[in-house]
């Protein structure tokens, strides 16, 4: 599995549909994952430029979290589907992926899932300096975090987690309730970078 599908906690076989405590929104740096795997991803990583690009939505247990749910939702994502969100997550095997491992969980059909990841992203304002960043950026954390305090009032200090590879922007992650609301969640706020400065490569 490539490092862009990769997350934190310990997956839990077994996971029933619709039995979770919250969501995690994953937002990935998209310049860092391209610098990786542009290889495999031409469209996230080809001419086009993004920043901040949806990773995923996904059920979470207040420790671990439920993976590829028996359901009785097709296992297929319609390629007109997929297209779709190509404007939030532009990896068309990361849409169907996210729907296999993540989607089945949450309880909801496809149609209603990938609706909830466009809310979920509306929800979460990216700050201003991260929108478009020409020129490469060197961060600390916690300055990440900041900003995204301040563009998002209410998401607690505990509510979503800065991620870094060895010295780069990865992720961040924000959680949500079902009902998308900012929330609390230690066991993801746990995985942060922990490291004093980050790269923010630019975009292209």
């Amino acid at each position: 599995m490539s490092a862009l599908f990769a997350i934190s906690g310990h997956a839990l076989a077994g996971g029933r549909a619709g039995d979770f405590d919250f969501y995690v929104l994953s937002l990935s740096w998209s310049p860092t994952y391209c610098l990786d795997n542009g290889h495999t991803d031409r469209i996230q990583c080809g001419s086009r430029p993004f920043a901040f690009v949806v990773h995923g939505l996904w059920p979470q247990y207040e420790r671990g979290y439920p993976s590829d749910c028996p359901t009785n939702q097709p296992s297929r994502v319609p390629r007109r589907d997929v297209d779709a969100m190509l404007d939030l997550m532009p990896s068309p095997a990361l849409v169907r992926h996210e729907w296999l491992q993540h989607g089945t969980c949450s309880g909801l059909d496809q149609i209603d899932y990938f609706s909830l990841i466009r809310s979920a992203r509306a929800r979460v304002a990216i700050p201003p300096p991260f929108v478009d960043v020409a020129n490469q950026l060197t961060v600390t954390p916690a300055a990440v975090e900041n900003a995204f305090r301040k563009a998002n009032p209410g998401i607690p200090a505990d509510g979503f987690a800065v991620l870094c590879d060895s010295r780069r922007l990865k992720e961040v992650r924000v959680c949500l309730t079902k009902d998308l609301a900012f929330r609390s969640c230690p066991e993801v706020d746990r995985g942060a970078c922990r490291r004093p400065q980050i790269v923010m490569p630019p975009v292209r």
